[in-house]
């Protein structure tokens, strides 16, 4: 028994010497998450407490849930749940298409240059900080000054100019446009390495038994990137609580106020403008746990349909 269990720990010192440069490497990332992303999670606690700054977290008053009784009890909570899930839904809906598209549609480009230049175009929005684009946003789809509704009224095709930044419903298409545009290249890589990774054969057989390029696609391609939809599918739907900040803080304005105000905002103004740090930290544990819930039963309702999930 002491032989068979020297073994292991002999196998385990042979690894570590092996490659130990490994394991070093290793020290900067394990060490990065446990300073920015393990230890702060002990100010979970603020949530349950009347936090004191002159105390501190450890020495303020523990109440429970009244934290989570109060905030749900705001006026402008349940509107700002509403608008998160509603522009993230919007999002999914009109976002998740466009990459698969996208890819699909580089994929069979055959001028390499061109293909070059449509990635690089495509790629470039997601670099851009939400301060630039809101600015460009800005002097496109102003009401009066923006280029699309000085062109279209210029052209006759309209009488008045179509409100995209200061009307509800047309402030959240745009909204929607604008995250869609900035995020489909990021989404075109992956799915684009995906579909480099499928075995060219099966498009050889298919060709044989005369398959056009659409049923290629549909029988060879789509089937092929199957598990990386999935796995994307189950990310985004774990997102629905979460909300940028920059996104809807640089393109709102007081006429959308209703429709552009969500948690991540609701959160700005509750823990930085009014310091209620206890009940900022009760909301995004409310979001973290609604987001656990969600990313999970998308898991398992995947699984049930025969694909594999992310656990």
């Amino acid at each position: 028994m002491t032989v068979n269990a020297a073994k292991p720990a002999k196998k385990k010192i042979h690894w570590f010497r092996r490659d130990w440069r490994l394991y070093v490497m290793l020290i900067l990332p394990v060490a990065f998450y446990l300073i920015f992303c393990y230890k702060p999670m002990a100010g979970i606690m603020l949530a349950f407490q009347k936090y004191n700054p002159v105390v501190g977290m450890w020495g303020s008053k523990f109440i429970g849930m009244k934290n989570f009784e109060d905030v749900m009890k705001l006026a402008d909570f349940k509107p700002a749940l509403v608008n998160t899930l509603w522009l993230n839904l919007l999002g999914l809906i009109a976002g998740f298409p466009v990459p698969i598209v996208l890819a699909i549609m580089l994929n069979e480009l055959k001028a390499i240059k061109f293909k070059k230049v449509s990635q690089t175009l495509l790629y470039l929005p997601h670099f851009l900080s939400w301060i630039i684009i809101g600015g460009m946003v800005l002097q496109i789809f102003a009401p009066r000054t923006g280029v699309i509704n000085a062109l279209l009224m210029k052209w006759g095709w309209i009488d008045k100019s179509i409100p995209f930044l200061t009307d509800g419903p047309h402030w959240q298409g745009t909204y929607t446009f604008i995250g869609v545009w900035q995020s489909m290249g990021w989404g075109t890589i992956l799915y684009l390495s995906a579909i480099t990774g499928i075995n060219m054969e099966l498009f050889e057989a298919a060709k044989i038994d005369g398959a056009n390029k659409m049923q290629q696609i549909w029988h060879v391609t789509l089937p092929g990137i199957r598990s990386t939809i999935a796995v994307l599918l189950i990310l985004n739907i774990g997102q629905m609580m979460n909300i940028s900040f920059d996104r809807p803080f640089i393109l709102k304005n007081a006429q959308v106020r209703d429709y552009c105000d969500v948690l991540s905002t609701f959160v700005y103004r509750i823990g930085i403008e009014k310091a209620q740090y206890a009940r900022a930290t009760a909301i995004g544990l409310f979001q973290s746990l609604v987001g656990l819930v969600l990313i999970s039963s998308a898991n398992f309702t995947i699984k049930r349909l025969g694909e594999e999930g992310i656990w």
